[in-house]
C-alpha cells in the first residue's frame, strides 16, 4: 500500500469529528410540497416536461458540486457518468425478459451503480491530484469516452443513439408511466432521495474533509488524512448520482445519444453549478431551474438563447462570483440586524432603471439579428409581443433611447444604493 492511501477516512479510528447527519427539515418540507404541487398549476405536458428537465439537472448539477464546490476538483468531462448511466439504463429497458420483472422506479439503482464503477476506475487515477492535472485527465477521460460513442456501437448506437420504452417494465401499484404525469412524480421522488442523500454526505466525516482538501490538502495530510482518499470517494460517489441522472434522462425521453456525454454537456452543468453558485449547497438547484427555464422558454422566443446565457454566465463570475446563492446569502446580515426593509427602495430606484436598460440593450440585439439574417423583403417583427417595422426608424429611437435613459438613471442612483447596502450591514447605522 503507497503512502497515498495510508490514511482512510471512513474507519473508524480516523474519523473526524463532524456534526449529526440531521436534515433542516422546514427547508425540505417546502420544498417537497412544492414539488408535490407544482402540476396542479401547471398542467400542460410541455410545463411537464420542462419541470422533468430541470429535476434532472438539478441532480446533475448537485452530483457536479460533490466535486466542484465540496472537493475543489474541476472536471471537464463529468457528463460521461451521466451518460454512461442513461445508456446502461436504456439496455435494461430493452432487455425485455428482465426488464418485465423490474418495476420502473427501480431503474435509477442501476444507472447510479454504472456511473459509480466508471467513476471507481477513472478516479482511481485521476484523483492522485487535484487542480489543472485532475481537469486535464477529465477532459481527456470525456473526449474518449465521447468518441467510443460512434465506435462502439454496440453500447452507444452510434450517432442515432440507443431508444428504449419505459411502458415495458413491470406496473408499480398499477402504474404504467404511460402519462408525464406519472414520470414527473418518479424523477421527483428520486429528486428528493438524491437531494437529501447528497446533503448528508456533505455531512459526513469525509464530505466534511472535503472541504478540508479542497482549501488546504497539505494541511490535511499532516493531520493524517490522505487527500486522494477524499477526492476519490467524493468522485464515486458524484459517479452514483450522476448516474441517476442519466437513468432519470433515459426514463423521461426514452433516447440516449452521444450528445449526453459529450464536451458539451459536461461544460453545460458546469456553467449551471458557477451560475447557481457552488460554494453552497443550494447553489446548484437555483442554476438549474435558471438555466433549465432558459434553455427550454427563452429560445422558444429567440434564437439568441445562447447568447443571453453567455452574458449572465460571464457577469455571473464578473460581478456576482458566489452565483445567484451567494447574492441570496450576501443579504442574511442585513436580515440578522432588521435592516433589510433599509434597502427595499434604494433598490427599486436602480433595479427598476437597470431592468430597462437591459430590455432596450436586448430589443437593439435582436433588431440587429433581424435586420441582418432576416429573408428580403421580411420586414415585420415582433418583439416584447408588439409587431413592428425593423426597417423604420422609430423602434430603432425608442429603443436607444430606453436602453440610454436607463443607463444614465442606473448609474445615477447606484451610489445610493451602495451607501443604503453600507448602512443596513453596519450595527451601528453605518456611522464612521
Amino acid at each position: 500500500m503507497t503512502e497515498d492511501f495510508a490514511t482512510d477516512p471512513t474507519k473508524p479510528a480516523q474519523r473526524l469529528r463532524a456534526g449529526s447527519l440531521t436534515i433542516p427539515l422546514i427547508p425540505w418540507l417546502i420544498a417537497g410540497a412544492l414539488v408535490i404541487v407544482m402540476p396542479l398549476f401547471f398542467q400542460a405536458n410541455s410545463a411537464i416536461t420542462i419541470m422533468n428537465q430541470m429535476a434532472i439537472t438539478i441532480i446533475f448539477a448537485l452530483a457536479y458540486n460533490m466535486l466542484l464546490g465540496q472537493g475543489g476538483m474541476l472536471s471537464f468531462g463529468h457528463a460521461v457518468y451521466m451518460g454512461v448511466g442513461g445508456f446502461a439504463t436504456v439496455h435494461i429497458m430493452n432487455m425485455s425478459d428482465f426488464f418485465a420483472m423490474l418495476p420502473l422506479p427501480v431503474m435509477p439503482i442501476f444507472g447510479g451503480l454504472v456511473g459509480m464503477v466508471l467513476a471507481m476506475i477513472v478516479g482511481s487515477f485521476s484523483t492522485r491530484s487535484a487542480g489543472t492535472v485532475f481537469a486535464m485527465i477529465s477532459l481527456g477521460v470525456g473526449e474518449l469516452i465521447a468518441a467510443c460513442s460512434v465506435i462502439i456501437v454496440v453500447f452507444f448506437g452510434g450517432e442515432e443513439g440507443i431508444s428504449g420504452d419505459r411502458t415495458y417494465g413491470l406496473p408499480f401499484f398499477g402504474i404504467e408511466f404511460l402519462q408525464q404525469i406519472e414520470v414527473y412524480y418518479l424523477i421527483a421522488f428520486w429528486l428528493m432521495v438524491s437531494a437529501a442523500l447528497m446533503y448528508l454526505f456533505s455531512r459526513t466525516p469525509v464530505g466534511r474533509m472535503a472541504n478540508a482538501v479542497r482549501d488546504n490538502p497539505e494541511r490535511a495530510e499532516f493531520l493524517g488524512y490522505s487527500a486522494r482518499w477524499v477526492r476519490f470517494y467524493s468522485f464515486v460517489a458524484s459517479g452514483f448520482f450522476a448516474g441517476i441522472a442519466g437513468a432519470l434522462f433515459a426514463i423521461n425521453y426514452e433516447i440516449l445519444t452521444e450528445e449526453n456525454l459529450n464536451l458539451t454537456t459536461s461544460g453545460l452543468i458546469l456553467l449551471v453549478t458557477f451560475l447557481g453558485g457552488a460554494g453552497f449547497f443550494f447553489g446548484p438547484v437555483l442554476g438549474a431551474i435558471v438555466f433549465t427555464l432558459v434553455q427550454t422558454v427563452l429560445s422558444l422566443e429567440t434564437e439568441l438563447w445562447g447568447f443571453y446565457a453567455g452574458i449572465l454566465f460571464v457577469a455571473t463570475v464578473m460581478y456576482f462570483p458566489g452565483g445567484l446563492a451567494g447574492l441570496i446569502m450576501m443579504h442574511v446580515p442585513a436580515l440578522r440586524l432588521g435592516k433589510a426593509g433599509r434597502l427595499i427602495v434604494p433598490y427599486l430606484k436602480t433595479l427598476i432603471p437597470g431592468l430597462f436598460t437591459v430590455l432596450g440593450a436586448s430589443a437593439l440585439i435582436e433588431m440587429i439579428f433581424h435586420y441582418r439574417h432576416a429573408a428580403v423583403g421580411d420586414d415585420e417583427m415582433t418583439l416584447f409581443w408588439t409587431s413592428f417595422d425593423s426597417h423604420s426608424a422609430l423602434p430603432w429611437i425608442v429603443a436607444i433611447a430606453v436602453t440610454v435613459v436607463g443607463f444614465w438613471l442606473t448609474k445615477k442612483t447606484a451610489p445610493d444604493m451602495a451607501a443604503a447596502w453600507h448602512d443596513a450591514n453596519s450595527p451601528d447605522g453605518g456611522a464612521a
